[in-house]
């Protein structure tokens, strides 16, 4: 059984842009080298929004990047993105968006229009994924996955969405460029499951509500990332309240790691150059998402 190395949790929250209240869980600062290849999780929310009735749609606006992928998971609430690339959609709860910059791209991401104009409860998580060194300056792609795409996995007092890798045969619709396992969990109070996974990966577990408790007695509360030894290939979890959590899982690529802001490369030259690049227009440019202006 996988034993549970260490817990990290968000110092504080912060606003992104006016439409995204996160916290930061981790950060290629940080974690980026023992995780690899995932560089940073903000979780947003849970928060409640009135409904919007001006012309302004909350977000956060136009911004580059370039060297990795930014993978956005919605739990309640709605968000559109757009980018310069020509990518973009409209994903609500349950759905998946999964953007690869590589080279260079602009992008906004708001709240979708139903969802600015209803408000509610909002809630979601945003992963960047490192790319390989050979991939980071490969042409941009925008995946955006559905409900009826993903497989749901039933297991004993839960289920599993398989948004990336591969659960008891079934595959997660994401292309990816490495291996990665990505699976969204539901597990009832008082049950247990065990996954399989590969040996050598990296393996965390993030909750996003509910009590977990590890094979060797530890515990992971709400908006904690459990982080797991690589040896082993078999996680165990019990929840003792209903829990919701990703699992996540991935081949280390073992390559420097150098990031500034919206950029991740695998040198200081190579951000020197991704700021020449954005600040000369050679990422692109875009339209704002209707509605979008103040």
């Amino acid at each position: 059984m996988k034993k549970l190395i260490f817990l990290q949790s968000s110092q504080g929250a912060h606003w992104v842009g006016d439409g995204f209240p996160a916290r930061t869980i981790f950060t290629y600062n940080d974690l980026a080298h023992k995780i690899s290849p995932f560089l940073l999780m903000d979780y947003a929310g849970p928060a409640e929004f009135t409904p919007n009735n001006t012309s302004h749609i909350r977000g956060v606006d136009e911004h580059p990047h370039r060297g990795f992928e930014t993978v956005t998971i919605v739990y309640s609430g709605e968000v559109v993105h757009k980018d310069s690339a020509g990518g973009g959609g409209t994903i609500g709860p349950g759905e998946v968006q999964w953007m690869t910059a590589a080279s260079g791209l602009v992008h906004e991401e708001k709240h979708g229009p139903n969802f600015s104009k209803s408000g509610g409860r909002f809630e979601m998580v945003q992963l960047w994924v490192n790319l390989p060194a050979k991939h980071k300056m490969d042409k941009p792609r925008y995946q955006g996955l559905t409900n009826k795409m993903i497989p749901e996995v039933t297991i004993d007092g839960g289920k599993v969405r398989v948004i990336a890798g591969s659960y008891n045969g079934n595959k997660g619709p994401a292309m990816t460029f490495s291996p990665i396992e990505l699976w969204d969990v539901t597990l009832a109070a008082g049950k247990t499951a065990t996954f399989e996974i590969t040996a050598g990966q990296t393996c965390t577990v993030f909750l996003l509500s509910g009590l977990l408790k590890t094979a060797d007695g530890g515990t992971i509360n709400e908006a904690e990332l459990g982080v797991f030894e690589t040896t082993g290939t078999t996680l165990q979890l019990r929840a003792e309240s209903d829990s919701k959590f990703l699992i996540l899982a991935g081949q280390p690529l073992n390559e420097p790691i150098v990031g500034y802001g919206p950029f991740v490369m695998n040198s200081e030259q190579e951000i020197r150059q991704a700021f020449h690049d954005f600040n000369n227009g050679l990422m692109g440019t875009m339209n704002p998402i209707e509605g979008s202006e103040v």
